[in-house]
Protein backbone atom coordinates (compact mmCIF):
# COMPACT_ATOMS: atom_id res chain seq x y z
CA UNK A 1 0.00 0.00 0.00
CA UNK A 2 1.30 3.62 -0.55
CA UNK A 3 1.63 5.72 2.22
CA UNK A 4 0.61 8.59 -0.16
CA UNK A 5 -1.17 8.96 -3.39
CA UNK A 6 -1.68 12.25 -5.84
CA UNK A 7 -4.12 11.89 -8.70
CA UNK A 8 -4.52 14.56 -10.89
CA UNK A 9 -3.99 17.49 -8.53
CA UNK A 10 -4.31 21.13 -9.62
CA UNK A 11 -4.54 24.13 -8.59
CA UNK A 12 -5.05 27.72 -10.61
CA UNK A 13 -3.60 31.00 -9.68
CA UNK A 14 -4.03 34.01 -12.22
CA UNK A 15 0.04 33.96 -13.01
CA UNK A 16 0.42 30.37 -12.51
CA UNK A 17 -0.98 26.80 -12.84
CA UNK A 18 -0.27 23.61 -11.12
CA UNK A 19 -0.61 20.44 -12.49
CA UNK A 20 -2.05 18.18 -13.40
CA UNK A 21 0.48 16.17 -10.85
CA UNK A 22 0.72 12.51 -10.57
CA UNK A 23 2.95 10.66 -7.81
CA UNK A 24 2.79 8.15 -4.67
CA UNK A 25 5.17 7.69 -2.20
CA UNK A 26 6.67 4.14 -0.92
CA UNK A 27 6.80 3.33 2.97
CA UNK A 28 10.08 4.14 4.46
CA UNK A 29 11.36 5.83 1.71
CA UNK A 30 12.87 9.55 1.62
CA UNK A 31 11.82 11.05 -1.73
CA UNK A 32 13.09 14.35 -2.44
CA UNK A 33 10.88 17.09 -4.09
CA UNK A 34 12.84 19.12 -6.41
CA UNK A 35 12.31 21.97 -8.67
CA UNK A 36 13.41 25.77 -8.49
CA UNK A 37 11.80 28.52 -6.67
CA UNK A 38 8.24 28.99 -7.78
CA UNK A 39 8.11 26.02 -9.75
CA UNK A 40 5.44 24.80 -7.42
CA UNK A 41 6.98 22.52 -4.53
CA UNK A 42 5.30 24.26 -2.01
CA UNK A 43 2.07 24.81 -3.98
CA UNK A 44 1.62 21.12 -4.66
CA UNK A 45 2.41 20.56 -0.44
CA UNK A 46 -0.57 22.51 0.49
CA UNK A 47 -2.93 21.60 -1.65
CA UNK A 48 -2.00 18.08 -1.06
CA UNK A 49 -2.80 18.49 2.98
CA UNK A 50 -5.57 20.61 2.56
CA UNK A 51 -3.75 24.22 3.88
CA UNK A 52 -5.19 25.88 0.37
CA UNK A 53 -7.90 24.35 -1.81
CA UNK A 54 -7.15 22.65 -5.36
CA UNK A 55 -9.04 23.22 -8.20
CA UNK A 56 -8.98 19.72 -9.15
CA UNK A 57 -7.34 16.12 -7.99
CA UNK A 58 -7.72 13.13 -5.44
CA UNK A 59 -5.20 12.99 -2.28
CA UNK A 60 -5.17 9.55 -0.14
CA UNK A 61 -3.04 8.64 2.64
CA UNK A 62 -2.40 5.36 3.91
CA UNK A 63 -5.36 4.25 1.62
CA UNK A 64 -7.82 6.77 2.62
CA UNK A 65 -9.45 9.73 1.02
CA UNK A 66 -8.44 13.03 2.51
CA UNK A 67 -11.21 14.45 1.78
CA UNK A 68 -13.37 12.41 4.06
CA UNK A 69 -10.78 11.46 6.80
CA UNK A 70 -8.64 14.71 6.88
CA UNK A 71 -8.39 14.74 10.82
CA UNK A 72 -7.86 10.71 11.19
CA UNK A 73 -5.25 11.34 8.55
CA UNK A 74 -3.31 14.53 9.59
CA UNK A 75 -3.40 12.44 13.17
CA UNK A 76 -0.20 10.49 11.38
CA UNK A 77 1.55 12.83 9.15
CA UNK A 78 4.01 15.35 10.48
CA UNK A 79 4.48 19.07 8.44
CA UNK A 80 7.76 20.83 8.80
CA UNK A 81 8.31 23.96 7.10
CA UNK A 82 11.48 25.72 6.79
CA UNK A 83 11.28 28.95 8.25
CA UNK A 84 8.15 28.61 10.85
CA UNK A 85 7.71 31.16 13.56
CA UNK A 86 6.28 30.53 16.54
CA UNK A 87 5.22 32.57 19.33
CA UNK A 88 8.99 34.34 19.91
CA UNK A 89 8.43 35.03 23.47
CA UNK A 90 6.52 31.65 24.82
CA UNK A 91 9.02 29.20 25.73
CA UNK A 92 8.99 26.36 24.39
CA UNK A 93 7.70 23.65 26.59
CA UNK A 94 4.48 26.02 26.60
CA UNK A 95 4.69 26.01 22.74
CA UNK A 96 4.84 21.99 23.21
CA UNK A 97 1.93 21.62 26.17
CA UNK A 98 -0.32 23.36 23.35
CA UNK A 99 0.40 21.35 20.78
CA UNK A 100 -0.24 18.37 22.74
CA UNK A 101 -3.74 19.10 23.27
CA UNK A 102 -4.67 18.80 19.27
CA UNK A 103 -3.57 15.21 19.63
CA UNK A 104 -4.23 12.10 21.58
CA UNK A 105 -1.93 9.61 20.49
CA UNK A 106 0.67 12.58 21.85
CA UNK A 107 3.48 10.06 23.46
CA UNK A 108 5.12 12.67 26.43
CA UNK A 109 7.99 9.61 26.42
CA UNK A 110 8.39 10.27 22.76
CA UNK A 111 8.91 13.86 23.01
CA UNK A 112 11.23 13.77 26.10
CA UNK A 113 13.38 11.51 24.14
CA UNK A 114 13.54 14.14 20.93
CA UNK A 115 14.22 16.93 23.35
CA UNK A 116 17.18 15.71 25.18
CA UNK A 117 18.69 13.95 20.97
CA UNK A 118 18.18 17.37 19.70
CA UNK A 119 19.69 19.32 22.77
CA UNK A 120 16.58 21.45 23.39
CA UNK A 121 16.44 23.49 26.58
CA UNK A 122 12.25 23.31 27.51
CA UNK A 123 13.29 26.67 29.15
CA UNK A 124 14.37 28.79 26.00
CA UNK A 125 11.66 30.70 23.63
CA UNK A 126 11.84 30.35 19.95
CA UNK A 127 13.51 34.15 19.78
CA UNK A 128 16.82 32.37 21.69
CA UNK A 129 16.94 29.61 19.40
CA UNK A 130 18.83 29.26 16.09
CA UNK A 131 16.95 28.82 12.46
CA UNK A 132 18.73 24.72 12.69
CA UNK A 133 17.39 24.56 16.05
CA UNK A 134 13.69 25.81 15.11
CA UNK A 135 13.79 23.65 12.97
CA UNK A 136 14.56 20.71 15.06
CA UNK A 137 11.92 21.95 17.47
CA UNK A 138 9.08 21.64 14.43
CA UNK A 139 10.71 17.69 13.79
CA UNK A 140 10.30 17.67 18.08
CA UNK A 141 6.51 18.27 17.88
CA UNK A 142 5.87 16.59 14.40
CA UNK A 143 7.51 13.62 15.69
CA UNK A 144 5.91 12.97 19.56
CA UNK A 145 2.99 12.02 17.99
CA UNK A 146 4.31 9.12 15.98
CA UNK A 147 3.90 10.70 12.54
CA UNK A 148 4.02 8.03 10.19
CA UNK A 149 4.65 10.69 7.17
CA UNK A 150 6.91 13.50 7.10
CA UNK A 151 6.23 16.54 4.75
CA UNK A 152 8.96 19.05 4.89
CA UNK A 153 8.96 21.99 3.12
CA UNK A 154 12.48 23.20 2.39
CA UNK A 155 13.32 22.65 6.06
CA UNK A 156 17.19 23.49 5.39
CA UNK A 157 16.68 26.48 3.57
CA UNK A 158 18.52 29.09 4.98
CA UNK A 159 20.84 26.44 7.18
CA UNK A 160 25.11 26.68 7.48
CA UNK A 161 26.18 23.73 5.85
CA UNK A 162 26.63 21.71 9.37
CA UNK A 163 23.45 22.23 10.57
CA UNK A 164 21.76 20.56 6.85
CA UNK A 165 24.43 17.60 7.69
CA UNK A 166 22.95 16.92 10.69
CA UNK A 167 19.47 16.93 10.30
CA UNK A 168 19.81 14.78 7.14
CA UNK A 169 21.26 12.25 9.82
CA UNK A 170 18.58 12.60 11.74
CA UNK A 171 16.42 11.98 8.68
CA UNK A 172 18.46 9.02 7.83
CA UNK A 173 17.94 8.08 11.46
CA UNK A 174 14.14 8.30 10.31
CA UNK A 175 13.92 6.33 7.56
CA UNK A 176 15.27 3.59 9.68
CA UNK A 177 12.90 3.08 11.99
CA UNK A 178 9.89 3.21 9.38
CA UNK A 179 9.28 6.64 9.01
CA UNK A 180 8.21 7.76 5.38
CA UNK A 181 9.53 11.60 4.56
CA UNK A 182 8.62 13.79 1.60
CA UNK A 183 11.57 16.71 0.90
CA UNK A 184 11.04 19.54 -0.97
CA UNK A 185 14.25 21.52 -1.61
CA UNK A 186 16.19 23.04 -4.12
CA UNK A 187 19.68 22.35 -2.60
CA UNK A 188 20.10 19.36 -4.60
CA UNK A 189 23.73 18.24 -2.69
CA UNK A 190 21.34 17.45 0.47
CA UNK A 191 19.84 14.94 -1.63
CA UNK A 192 22.50 13.15 -2.81
CA UNK A 193 23.18 12.05 0.88
CA UNK A 194 19.69 10.95 1.82
CA UNK A 195 16.63 10.28 -0.83
CA UNK A 196 16.10 7.09 -2.66
CA UNK A 197 13.93 9.23 -5.28
CA UNK A 198 13.07 12.46 -6.99
CA UNK A 199 10.23 14.01 -7.76
CA UNK A 200 11.30 16.92 -10.12
CA UNK A 201 8.48 19.87 -10.76
CA UNK A 202 9.63 22.91 -13.60
CA UNK A 203 6.67 25.44 -14.16
CA UNK A 204 3.89 23.33 -11.75
CA UNK A 205 4.36 19.91 -14.60
CA UNK A 206 6.13 16.85 -12.95
CA UNK A 207 9.39 16.45 -15.28
CA UNK A 208 10.86 13.48 -13.48
CA UNK A 209 9.52 10.91 -10.94
CA UNK A 210 12.73 8.75 -10.39
CA UNK A 211 15.39 7.27 -8.64
CA UNK A 212 18.32 9.46 -8.73
CA UNK A 213 20.13 7.06 -10.51
CA UNK A 214 17.80 6.50 -12.84
CA UNK A 215 17.59 9.82 -13.83
CA UNK A 216 20.89 10.60 -14.31
CA UNK A 217 21.74 7.33 -15.89
CA UNK A 218 18.81 9.52 -18.63
CA UNK A 219 21.43 11.94 -19.76
CA UNK A 220 25.21 13.15 -20.65
CA UNK A 221 26.91 16.11 -19.90
CA UNK A 222 29.32 17.04 -22.66
CA UNK A 223 31.48 19.88 -22.91
CA UNK A 224 32.27 22.32 -25.87
CA UNK A 225 35.11 24.45 -26.83
CA UNK A 226 34.40 28.26 -28.10
CA UNK A 227 33.13 26.75 -31.34
CA UNK A 228 29.83 25.11 -30.26
CA UNK A 229 28.19 22.38 -31.30
CA UNK A 230 27.25 21.06 -35.08
CA UNK A 231 24.12 22.22 -36.07
CA UNK A 232 22.95 18.63 -36.21
CA UNK A 233 23.97 18.48 -32.43
CA UNK A 234 22.45 21.50 -31.24
CA UNK A 235 19.18 20.19 -32.03
CA UNK A 236 19.38 17.50 -30.08
CA UNK A 237 20.14 19.83 -26.71
CA UNK A 238 18.88 19.04 -23.63
CA UNK A 239 20.02 22.33 -22.10
CA UNK A 240 23.65 24.16 -22.97
CA UNK A 241 24.94 26.71 -20.05
CA UNK A 242 28.14 28.87 -20.58
CA UNK A 243 31.78 28.13 -19.17
CA UNK A 244 34.52 29.34 -19.01
CA UNK A 245 35.72 28.06 -21.84
CA UNK A 246 32.83 27.47 -23.97
CA UNK A 247 29.57 25.69 -23.16
CA UNK A 248 28.40 22.29 -21.42
CA UNK A 249 25.41 20.86 -22.33
CA UNK A 250 22.76 18.01 -21.42
CA UNK A 251 21.87 15.56 -23.99
CA UNK A 252 19.68 12.18 -23.57
CA UNK A 253 21.88 9.29 -23.86
CA UNK A 254 20.46 7.96 -26.35
CA UNK A 255 20.94 11.02 -28.26
CA UNK A 256 24.43 11.32 -27.38
CA UNK A 257 25.36 8.03 -28.49
CA UNK A 258 23.71 8.42 -31.97
CA UNK A 259 25.49 11.47 -32.42
CA UNK A 260 28.79 10.06 -31.24
CA UNK A 261 29.40 11.85 -28.23
CA UNK A 262 31.21 10.87 -25.04
CA UNK A 263 30.39 12.98 -21.94
CA UNK A 264 30.08 11.70 -18.10
CA UNK A 265 26.72 11.47 -16.39
CA UNK A 266 25.70 14.83 -14.75
CA UNK A 267 25.37 15.39 -10.87
CA UNK A 268 21.65 16.37 -9.57
CA UNK A 269 22.52 20.00 -9.22
CA UNK A 270 24.38 19.71 -13.26
CA UNK A 271 21.27 18.19 -14.33
CA UNK A 272 18.97 20.41 -12.65
CA UNK A 273 20.71 24.14 -13.71
CA UNK A 274 21.06 22.53 -17.62
CA UNK A 275 17.71 21.52 -17.86
CA UNK A 276 16.27 24.62 -16.63
CA UNK A 277 18.59 26.26 -19.30
CA UNK A 278 16.85 25.04 -21.77
CA UNK A 279 13.75 25.30 -20.36
CA UNK A 280 14.30 29.07 -20.56
CA UNK A 281 15.54 29.14 -23.66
Amino acid sequence: MSILDVRGLVKKYPAFTLGPVDFSLEPGKITGFIGRNGAGKTTTLKSMLGFVHPDAGDVGFFGLGFKDHEAAIKSRIGFVSGGVNYYSQKKIKTIAAVTAGFYPNWDKGAYAGFMDRFRLDPEKTPAQLSEGMKVKFSLCLALSHKAELLVLDEPTSGLDPVSRDELLDVFLDLKASGVTILFSTHITSDLDKCADRILYIRSGRLLADSTIEGFLDEYRLVAAGPEGFAPQQEKALAGLRRTRDGASSLFRQSDAETLGLSGDRPSLESAMVHLEKEFES
